[in-house]
């Protein structure tokens, strides 16, 4: 696909939103697998499935609704991905990274990357949840590789604050104020997926400094603040992984979990969304 070819599905998609309110939105999230039912919680919600939107990829994972809600949190606009692609389902990186292309040109202020991830961190334990400070891209891809748009940003987009701490500090408030289990805070490593890590892989991303892995998040990091978007992340630790957990991993345990915590996810995310409209009013 050219650049302009993909230009043009982001802007058709863009519009296609746009029409339907999308562009008044100032906060957006993306929900991970397990954890979408916080879009079911929020306001004068406005489902579209992204089958209706022009261009728009959608994924097959269980977990995943595949829509975007549109509605309202404490008054808040605030736009819902209740789903994502990944780029082992066999998509190319810029269908992986088209949902999030397409709200930096709805001008979102904050976007929250949310995911299910396994627990590397020996502190850590199944259902709670981690604050991204960090990343390791270790998938072997990333989204800018090929031509560069100049429209959508700069060749060499710089990363010292790939996930916000100003708005990462609205998220650690915003759970002070609603409290239960601590949130943690770590770096989030990145791989391809679909199989799980090894117990030797597991203890490579140790010696490297991974509190936690998965296998999305980081590419849509990428291509957000390549267009300039503030991004911060939230992972709930689902499982512990290969080699500590004691168990076989499986996605049925990645969906029980998420369900298990929806409650506190839920209020936590309903508490950080205005802190954080204010910190990109």
């Amino acid at each position: 696909m050219s650049v302009n070819d993909h230009y043009d599905r982001l802007r058709q998609a863009r519009d296609f939103l746009a029409a339907r309110g999308a562009a008044d939105a100032r906060v957006a999230l993306v929900l991970g697998s397990g954890l979408g039912a916080f879009g079911d919680q929020i306001e004068d919600a406005l489902p579209i499935p992204y089958g209706e939107i022009p261009g728009f990829p959608t994924s097959a994972v269980a977990g995943h609704k595949g829509r975007f809600v549109l509605g309202q949190v404490d008054g808040v606009r605030t736009l819902v991905l209740q789903g994502r692609v990944h780029a082992y389902e066999g998509w190319a990186p810029e269908e992986v990274e088209f949902g999030v292309r397409a709200l930096a040109l709805l001008n979102i202020g904050a976007v929250v990357l949310t995911n299910a991830a396994g627990g590397l961190n020996p502190d850590f334990t199944p259902g709670d949840l981690m604050v991204i400070s960090d990343h390791l891209n270790l998938a072997g891809w990333t989204p800018l590789a090929g031509p560069n748009d100049d429209r959508l940003g700069p060749r060499f987009p710089d990363m010292t604050d790939a996930y916000d701490p100003a708005l990462s500090g609205a998220i650690r408030a915003a759970a002070d104020r609603v409290g239960g289990p601590p949130l943690r805070r770590g770096v989030y490593a990145g791989l391809m997926g679909p199989s799980y890590e090894t117990p030797a892989e597991i203890a490579m991303l140790r010696t490297l400094g991974a509190d936690a892995v998965g296998m999305s998040t980081v590419p849509e990091c990428i291509a957000l603040r390549h267009m300039g978007v503030r991004v911060t992340g939230i992972s709930c630790i689902t499982n512990l992984a290969a080699g500590i957990s004691p168990e076989p991993l499986s996605h049925d345990e990645v969906k029980e979990t998420g369900a298990r915590v929806a409650k506190h996810f839920v209020s936590l995310l309903k508490a950080a969304i205005p802190r954080l409209a204010e910190e990109v009013a």
